[in-house]
């Protein structure tokens, strides 16, 4: 299936306006500056899509006509060393300093929200170097997810990182928003693949952390930059850890009477000892909206694939827990039909171009908490004026608990962008008083900066602290994570 192309512009690129009023001037002797040390562009159309990611919000303003923030120069380097010299002027001279890949976060993580430089990493791409004794591979961050999986399918190798927009993201941007892919439960998140990391930081130093596969020499620095969003270095190369492809796959579906104890089943399943790459249960709504059901049943899709021995054993563990609650069995068809169309976003954005406000949240919480999280955060979106419609599933599940990803809609309203924070007000808070955390496998970015002190608590100034003395300027990607004491979204 074709990527779903980004929403477009409302009107000429040459008569975008800007959102955000917080935008820094970059004057042109830097520029100059800066366009010696790789290529670069100031052309038009280039300084409009890098001005937005995938955030929804993003997407509306484009329709109208607007952009969050224009970057003066977007560059395009090649190597670390071109990374490092762009950083060592942003530093010195203070201007915002922003990193881009797809772009296809859905949270304003690569918008330039103060303007200043873009370096766009989708040149620094490509496999160096594959380990086939160890399974691991060094690939550069501005990697497609395809074509990662394509290259090391010639050794028989894969990551078994595959988020929604796999075709539209790269490894790098895996890493700096703490991507989950869809066979996560199998694979686990992108936190669990990473072997090692270069990074850039502010000041064009170089450093690399990891390398081993597992260690006691100190705190673990590659988790410090992964989910850091740019706002700590710029990852300019990963180790990864690979599989075996898969041998066998094997699919089953069924439907269950509620919520509650559709999630009971994927905890047994999965306290049991089971991790099937693939554990998907549905809500009534969105069984009947996506999957064919009548609108009173539950639907759980389950992929496993590996081994022959091991994904029988693990199905057979499935198919125990899910009959003990009283499962009907449903045509396997279903995981088929979602293999098909699980990243199509074109639905979303009809509604988007229809001016209906439309978003997705996706929060992770214990299994003693989910059920409670998924009846208050749909009690308290479903009160906000205007609100249309509130779904859910669990996509992604662990030993300890799992990710439960809301789709929640509002009318056509006078003013759409304060509805949108209204629910996402409601929503994110609802989460977090019912014993979610703030973000599974979205990030932070934009959207949910202002919810990061809340979430975090007093642990928040450590982060702070961390940001001050790796980013005194605080060039790198301003405007996100909270740090920022203005926000720029006005």
């Amino acid at each position: 299936m074709e990527p779903t192309p980004p929403i477009e512009f409302g009107v000429p690129v040459k008569d975008l306006t800007e959102r955000f009023s917080s935008r820094i001037d970059v004057p042109n002797a830097i520029i100059e500056q800066l366009a010696t040390i790789c290529r670069s562009s100031r052309d038009a159309e280039q300084l409009a899509e890098h001005a937005r990611d995938w955030w929804p919000l993003s997407m509306y303003w484009a329709l109208r006509g607007s952009v969050p923030a224009f970057p003066a120069i977007v560059m395009h380097p090649t190597t670390t060393k071109e990374i490092s010299e762009i950083a060592a002027v942003c530093h010195e001279k203070q201007i915002p300093l922003t990193v881009s890949g797809g772009r296809s976060g859905v949270s304003g993580g690569a918008v330039p929200a103060r303007g200043g430089i873009v370096i766009d990493v989708t040149s620094l791409h490509g496999i160096v170097d594959v380990d086939t004794t160890s399974g691991i591979v060094h690939v550069r961050p501005g990697t497609f997810g395809p074509d990662l999986e394509s290259e090391l399918a010639e050794y028989g190798l894969s990551v078994g990182h595959f988020p929604q927009s796999f075709e539209l993201s790269t490894v790098g941007g895996w890493i700096a928003a703490r991507g989950a892919g869809q066979f996560s439960t199998r694979y686990g998140k992108i936190d669990d693949m990473v072997v090692a990391l270069e990074v850039v930081l502010a000041d064009g130093r170089v450093i690399r952390t990891g390398g081993a596969p597992a260690g006691a020499d100190g705190p673990d620095l590659v988790s410090l930059f992964i989910g850091s969003e740019g706002t700590l270095g710029i990852i300019t190369d990963v180790w990864l850890r690979a599989h075996p492809r898969a041998t066998t796959t094997t699919h089953a579906a069924y439907s269950l009477d509620s919520m509650e104890i559709g999630i009971e089943a994927c905890r047994r399943i999965v306290r049991d000892g089971a991790t099937p790459a693939v554990l998907r249960l549905y809500d009534a709504i969105e069984s009947k909206r996506s999957h064919g059901g009548d609108g009173t049943r539950c639907t759980l899709l389950v992929l496993d694939e590996g081994d022959d021995e091991l994904t029988r054993a693990t199905m057979a563990v499935v198919h125990r827990h899910t009959l003990d609650l009283g499962a009907r069995i449903e045509d396997t068809s279903l995981v088929e039909h979602w293999l098909n169309h699980r990243n199509d976003t074109s639905g979303l954005q009809a509604l988007t171009r229809k001016g209906y406000v439309v978003d997705t949240m996706e929060v992770a919480g214990p299994w003693s908490s989910l059920p409670g999280v998924y009846a208050t955060v749909r009690d308290s979106m479903s009160k906000v004026p205007a609100s249309r419609s509130v779904s859910a599933h669990l996509s992604h599940s662990y030993l300890d608990g799992a990710c439960l990803y809301f789709t929640f809609a509002g009318d056509k309203v006078e003013d759409p962008e304060a509805l949108y924070r209204a629910l996402w007000d409601a929503g994110q808070r609802a989460a977090l008083s019912a014993g979610a955390n703030l973000s599974h496998h979205h990030g932070v970015g934009l959207n949910r900066s202002r919810f990061m002190r809340e979430a975090l608590g007093s642990s928040f100034d450590v982060l702070g602290s961390i940001k001050r003395a790796l980013d005194p300027h605080n060039i790198l990607n301003p405007g996100k994570l909270g740090f920022d004491d203005s926000d720029p979204w006005p």
